[in-house]
């Protein structure tokens, strides 16, 4: 499973409208892909549509999508997001990352 914080969400939902998607219907694809300072990035993209395997978690009133071979490195997983001047927009906290980069978008398990 994959949670998102309340503040986060909100985010989410206003960035899905700024896209031109509805909320309701569109979701939030989320995935890991190879790369990054640690070995593995974090990807996040706004869809309208679902692709087959994929996996589909909702927390907040919003649809996150996962794909099968993201899904073992984001289970408990929580998508937070820190705005203002120091802010870093959205951030992984993830439970399965053995170590994380110092900007947070990469990490190793």
């Amino acid at each position: 499973m994959l949670n998102i914080s309340e503040i986060a969400a909100v985010k989410a939902v206003a960035l899905i409208r700024e896209e031109g998607l509805d909320p309701d219907t569109a979701f939030l694809r989320v995935g890991v892909k190879s790369g990054g300072c640690s070995g593995l990035s974090y990807e996040m993209t706004f869809v309208a549509e679902s692709r087959e395997g994929d996996q589909l978690f909702e927390d907040q009133g919003v649809r996150v999508l996962v794909e099968k071979k993201s899904l073992l490195y984001l289970l408990g997983t929580t998508l937070e997001y820190s705005g203002g001047l120091n802010g870093k927009g959205f951030e992984f906290k993830n439970p399965n990352a053995t170590r994380t980069c110092g900007c947070g978008e990469s990490f190793a398990v």
